[in-house]
């Protein structure tokens, strides 16, 4: 049986997945997540995600985001020693950061669809609108974990992109609203 491939992201109501946190990829809307009101239930998606991570995939602009944060970070401890890839075509061995674990860089999609046929359980993408959008554009994730903030952005990545392609129908899994207008959406792909 492959391994799962799931996207998991915070994503605007018209579609923007970049910079939730900070102005990060330069737009003036970056930090969008912060003028949320907080209710902790709305993120309690990200706690069910941490138990069932067996591996972390990254595009190679997250990783250099990420990497240097979460490596000591308690809120993401469980997720020190799992594997770990990197899909750049750039990014080289001596540019990793150490004491994070095992991680390996994959090149091409070819080397995706490989690893999704290892043995072991789900691999969970975050960030990464750039890679994510080509593995949807491959048919390559295979369950989408979204927390749906009520902003309009206007301006920034989006998850989805607009190649001329076949319909992808999805199964809605779960779905939850919170009092802030955050939804909760986990979507199986049909295929």
């Amino acid at each position: 049986m492959a391994r799962e491939l799931v996207y998991t992201g915070f994503m605007s109501l018209d579609g923007v997945v970049d910079s939730p946190g900070g102005k990060v990829e330069g737009h003036r809307s970056g930090g969008w997540v912060m003028e949320t009101e907080f209710v902790p239930e709305a993120f309690s998606l990200k706690g069910e995600e941490l138990a069932d991570t067996t591996a972390l995939m990254f595009g190679r602009r997250s990783y250099e985001a990420f990497a240097p944060i979460w490596r000591d970070s308690e809120d993401h401890a469980a997720y020190k020693e799992l594997p770990k890839y990197v899909v750049s075509s750039s990014l080289t061995d001596d540019a990793l950061i150490e004491g994070w674990g095992e991680i390996t860089i994959l090149r091409s999609t070819a080397d995706i669809e490989k690893l999704k046929q290892t043995d072991g359980g789900p691999i969970y993408i975050h960030g990464s609108a750039e890679l994510a959008q080509h593995l949807s554009d491959a048919d390559l994730i295979d369950r989408y974990n979204l927390l749906v903030f009520p902003v309009l952005l206007g301006a920034g990545k989006s998850l989805f992109g607009r190649a001329d392609r076949p319909a992808q129908q999805l199964r809605l899994r779960d779905s939850a609203t919170y009092s802030n207008g955050v939804a909760k959406l986990v979507y199986d792909v049909v295929r």
